[in-house]
């Protein structure tokens, strides 16, 4: 079986474990690869992802009472509580009175719940059973929370009747993560869950919402995308990444805008002069990586993916001198995946720990491996887990 069917199954069997209810269905959503765009959603600025063939399914079944019960393969035991007591489970933005791999799709349903007061409909009281299962790696900066949200709010969605499309669905995961989880992330990665395409990426302004496919033509050039987890984990609640959004909270308030995406390369100068050094870092890494993503999807459509190498190593420059998100594994992951013949490479995903994106001539794969595993025993750190990962379809109800 291929890791996806694996994962199905894995569902399907925990949800027998778990509920005496027949199964309603079984939905998934897609982890993400960001192409280029990091740190630029939650400043209302530009992102590239794209959608990957690891997935989270989740199985649902209806109960016959008002509770909501979720279990996981990564969990030893399930949570359950009434739907109606869900608004006391997140008594503040990031306390969750729950563990928080169940705060994930008990927020989601939450948030609908919420959606639906705020809209005037009446709140569905059917309680369900949702079985999780994944094949997305988790901590490695391919977006796993998101497949979570994606993949429970398109099952929640269609068994409570709520008719919401894939944008709404998408807010609905952020406000989940946003507010039950307290990780303070954009919207990028529900997006990208929500609407993948096979051999494309999606260009999302994130201001705006409006959203372009891009096609990437990888499979007419020769060319994969290598995934280097350093398995180095992350967390996106944890300080780091909430230094780096209050960063760039100030350095737009000191440039007197609503958000760094309404600066341009031209306006660094001035706003150099207009704060700190560390801020001023953060506010160029913003700036010109949302020129960078604007520079790609042009390069794409004139020229092909062959000619985005230089963007790609550009950006991870940048995250690494002006943003520091990155670690000594994700540099030299990047560092071996270029010298073994990738295109282009950059770190991807939140930052302090996780994986990097090598675009690869599909012949120098097997290098681009070795390598890695050479330059990663030779420093003394734990091996990589490096894969390849293909741009495909966002979230879908499967049975």
């Amino acid at each position: 079986m291929t890791q996806a069917t694996d994962a199905a199954a894995a569902a399907r069997a925990l949800f027998t474990a778990l509920s005496d209810h027949p199964p309603a269905g079984l939905w998934s959503a897609p982890g993400r690869v960001n192409l280029i765009g990091e740190h630029t959603d939650y400043n209302d600025g530009f992102v590239l992802p794209f959608a990957i063939d690891h997935r989270t399914y989740a199985v649902v079944g209806i109960r016959d009472d008002d509770r909501i019960r979720v279990a996981s393969t990564l969990a030893e035991a399930p949570v359950d509580v009434p739907l109606d007591v869900l608004d006391r489970l997140f008594p503040s933005v990031g306390s969750p009175v729950v563990a928080q791999w169940a705060a994930y799709p008990l927020g989601v349903a939450w948030a609908l719940r919420q959606a639906a007061t705020a809209g005037g409909r009446t709140t569905p009281a059917t309680g369900v059973d949702i079985a999780i299962a994944s094949d997305v790696p988790v901590g490695a900066g391919l977006s796993s929370s998101a497949a979570i949200e994606g993949a429970v709010a398109s099952a929640l969605n269609d068994v409570w009747g709520r008719g919401l499309d894939p944008v709404a669905l998408a807010r609905i995961g952020r406000r989940a993560e946003n507010e039950a989880v307290g990780a303070p992330t954009g919207i990028m990665d529900q997006m990208a869950s929500m609407l993948g395409r096979p051999d494309a990426a999606i260009l999302i302004d994130c201001r705006s919402l409006h959203t372009e496919v891009v096609d990437l033509g990888l499979d007419a050039a020769d060319l994969v995308l290598v995934v280097i987890d350093t398995r180095v984990s992350h967390a996106h609640a944890t300080g780091g990444y909430r230094d780096r959004r209050e960063a760039c909270e100030r350095g737009a308030a000191a440039m007197g805008v609503a958000a760094l995406r309404d600066l341009t390369v031209d306006d660094l100068a001035r706003a150099e002069r207009a704060m700190d050094a560390t801020t001023f870092r953060r506010v160029r890494h913003i700036v010109t990586e949302d020129q960078r993503v604007l520079d790609t999807v042009r390069t794409l459509r004139e020229q092909g993916p062959t000619a985005i190498g230089p963007l790609l190593d550009a950006s991870h420059a940048s995250m690494r001198d002006d943003f520091e998100i990155s670690t000594p594994e994700l540099d030299m992951a990047v560092e071996a995946a270029r010298a073994a013949g990738a295109i282009g490479a950059r770190m991807t995903g939140g930052g302090f720990g996780g994986a990097a994106i090598a675009l690869t001539p599909r012949d120098r794969v097997d290098e681009v491996e070795l390598a890695v595993a050479s330059t990663f025993d030779e420093a003394g750190f734990a091996p990589a887990h490096v894969f390849t990962v293909v741009p495909s379809d966002g979230a879908r109800r499967d049975e």
